[in-house]
């Protein structure tokens, strides 16, 4: 299949899309699900790509994994697990069976636990020891800290409880200047670490427990933990009450759905919270429910095979003309790329494909004074997805929103359309003549032909921030099960923590010898200017 579809490609590569799209293909080329649409008819796939692609997710099993997922399998063959990060937002779907046992009354026991605490804080019953709690301090790292922050600041005008920060790099400069802006008396701060081990996490929660200790006279009193490791908060101080674990079939990029979500639930109060999860699961009904031409994710899925695998795309750039979801592509940088950022299949042979694509953006319209430029006219082609609102949140600024919505759609058709050589002449006829002209004119060319997706929703609500975030885990999943690998495991992470617990102590002090010349020699520059 993958042949047919290269063939396809070298087929049709040299032809303008442009001339694709009309009325009827914006409707066919375009999938819905709620009020959210998502719009494909701006990339070269035409009827025979999509029934080309659509027949790699029968090939691939893909909704009999997917039922697999959902039915509480163990898909997470590497390390024997089920993946039930949807059983955390199924608020009203029936029992989710694990190895025989019904796991939601756990499931809905934990988020009643979480909705009592959360209430607590925001209503001043949970003081602190300063009178109310003013601020809360998120300290975790990887999916316990970019899930919820990029959640908390995406429901920003949803705010009306305290204020929340987020701690994760162990660079002491991050969680100084978060104290700074704080008083110990009376802020909460939550530790979010399944094991209670984290290295980064771990060396932060202590920094603030020793700020705390120099301000009030129980410094564990205002810590909550988000783990499974009773034992080690309890050692912490951290009483069982102020504790919410989770599975070990929720991997941390996809775990703000429980317990690693409590920040945002502070923030936005439990119907707010709720109101996330459902939207959650309306993406996770459509997901089991619609076709494939018609399914959101798995659409979302193919269009991005067919740029990275077949097209040879080697990136994606996420744009989201919603300056409340400009900490989005950070989030997606770790969902997609540590979830498909793998070399080997399931059976531990070599991918005879390329894996995932390096995902990177920034809100509109500040990546237009940017990076757009390389977009536009670089030599490599950049699929683009665009996201977009009909509306924002500060009503009397809404001509201002239709000119944010202008400059979007307008870069999707830029990006589409292009500017030929005859267009560019026009441009500078009568500022230059001859040669210079031809010159100038070369440089205002903009070969166009680059493709976009553009997913529109009628505003960025708590549901929808749900939708959105259930949409782009299951095309993951999709282009996972396509690519034959293991989305759920992250073993490209551990050598590098292997390799920096190993060399603490030689930082610290101790013989560097046996390590590489370049290492040592850093150590010893390093140590030469005050390490």
């Amino acid at each position: 299949m993958w042949d047919k579809l290269k063939m396809h490609h070298e087929a049709v590569k040299s032809r303008r899309f442009e001339t694709l799209v009309d009325a009827d293909r914006a409707q066919g080329f375009a999938a819905q699900a709620g009020d959210m649409r998502l719009d494909y008819s701006k990339t070269n796939i035409d009827a025979e790509g999509r029934a080309l692609l659509i027949d790699l997710l029968d090939q691939s099993g893909v909704a009999a994994k997917r039922d697999a997922m959902f039915g509480g399998e163990a898909i997470n063959e590497t390390e024997g697990r089920a993946v039930l990060h949807t059983a955390l937002r199924n608020l009203d779907g029936g029992p989710v069976m694990v190895d025989g046992q019904d796991v939601m009354p756990g499931v809905l026991d934990t988020l009643a636990r979480m909705e009592s605490f959360a209430e607590d804080v925001r209503a001043g019953v949970f003081t602190g020891q300063g009178g109310k709690i003013t601020d809360v301090i998120n300290i975790g790292i990887g999916g316990s800290d970019l899930g919820p922050a990029m959640g908390v600041l995406a429901l920003r005008p949803y705010h009306d409880g305290p204020r929340c920060h987020f701690v994760s790099n162990v660079d002491p400069a991050d969680i100084a200047d978060t104290l700074r802006a704080c008083d110990p008396a009376t802020t909460l701060v939550i530790v979010a670490s399944k094991t209670f081990t984290t290295i980064e996490t771990m060396t932060n929660a202590r920094t603030a427990k020793a700020w705390l200790g120099e301000a009030v006279a129980d410094p564990a009193a205002q810590f909550a933990a988000l783990s499974t490791a009773e034992d080690k908060t309890s050692d912490f101080g951290i009483p069982a009450t102020r504790v919410f674990g989770f599975e070990d079939w929720v991997g941390g990029r996809y775990s703000m759905w429980g317990p690693i979500g409590l920040s945002m639930m502070i923030a936005i109060g439990a119907d707010g919270f709720r109101a996330f999860l459902r939207g959650g699961q309306d993406m996770d009904r459509h997901f089991q429910a619609a076709d494939w031409a018609d399914n959101m994710p798995a659409m979302l899925a193919l269009v991005g095979i067919w740029h990275n695998q077949v097209c040879g795309h080697a990136t994606r750039a996420v744009l989201p003309y919603d300056n409340n979801l400009s900490r989005l592509p950070a989030y997606l940088q770790q969902l997609e790329m540590e979830s498909n950022g793998k070399g080997v299949s399931m059976d531990g042979a070599e991918l005879a494909v390329n894996s995932g694509p390096v995902v990177w953006g920034e809100p509109g319209t500040n990546g237009q004074h940017a990076f757009y430029q390389l977009i536009h006219q670089g030599t490599r082609v950049i699929p683009c997805e665009f996201l977009v609102a009909a509306r924002g949140h500060e009503d009397d600024l809404h001509h201002q929103h239709q000119l944010l919505v202008a400059n979007c759609l307008a870069q999707s058709e830029a990006l589409m359309k292009g500017r030929d050589l005859d267009e560019a002449r026009s441009k500078v006829a009568g500022k230059f003549e001859g040669d210079e002209l031809e010159r100038q004119a070369h440089h205002r060319v903009f070969k166009g032909n680059r493709p976009s997706t553009t997913l529109a929703y009628p505003t960025l609500d708590p549901f929808t921030l749900g939708q959105i975030i259930a949409l782009y885990e299951h095309r993951v999943f999709v282009e996972g099960v396509v690519l034959g690998l293991n989305s759920y495991d992250q073993w490209g992470v551990e050598l590098g923590k292997e390799l920096a617990t190993a060399l603490q102590p030689i930082v610290e002090g101790a013989d560097a010898a046996g390590k590489d010349g370049s290492t040592a020699g850093l150590v010893s520059f390093l140590h030469s200017h005050g390490l």
